[in-house]
């Protein structure tokens, strides 16, 4: 079902490639005589907007009682995507550390799986508040380093920890969820 927010989230799906586009081809902007500076508006003006759609998808779908099982799949799809092409788009120009985004990748394509299992065996799978608070940091992660201001680097390493600490606390709870229903 089409909602409202399932469109949002529909909406970040093709925000994500056209943004990915954008950081890895400046040259569109310099050789049409654009400073290089719009390039990194431009992609941030994408991000901020898919992720201003990400915070009323979930809004929106809670408080009007819109949630569906295509919501349940695209949003988390969408948030990927959106992630993924930043860091993947911020690592290829060498704004970003590609051990970094590795990590960060390993842990979402881990989390996912075990997610996966989770569903099959009944067991909830709702985000938990460190989720939420690595997801933010990831995004001022990728708006600073998209806009290539001064702590971008640092903010990069503090998600990157929060990713790690919010899987690992993903696991313990999965573990405890998963024992209890055997």
């Amino acid at each position: 079902m089409m909602n409202l927010p399932n469109s949002l989230a529909s909406v970040r799906i093709m925000i994500a490639p056209v943004m990915f586009w954008i950081i890895l081809n400046p040259q569109y902007f310099t050789d049409a005589g654009i400073d290089i500076s719009w390039n990194y508006y431009v992609a941030s003006l994408l991000f901020v907007l898919a992720s201003i759609t990400d915070f009323f998808d979930g809004y929106i779908a809670r408080e009007l009682d819109q949630k569906t099982m295509l919501g349940a799949i695209l949003d988390p799809l969408a948030d990927k995507m959106l992630v993924l092409a930043a860091f993947l788009g911020l690592m290829m120009t060498g704004a970003a550390s590609a051990w970094a985004i590795y990590i960060i990748i390993v842990r979402e394509l881990f989390i996912t799986g075990v997610r996966t299992v989770a569903v099959a065996e009944g067991i909830d799978v709702a985000a938990s508040w460190a989720g939420k608070v690595k997801t933010v940091a990831q995004m001022f992660a990728i708006g600073f380093l998209l806009m290539h201001w001064t702590g971008g680097e640092l903010l990069l390493w503090v998600a990157v920890a929060l990713t790690v600490y919010s899987g690992v606390e993903y696991l313990v709870h999965f573990s405890r969820q998963f024992k209890s229903s055997i």
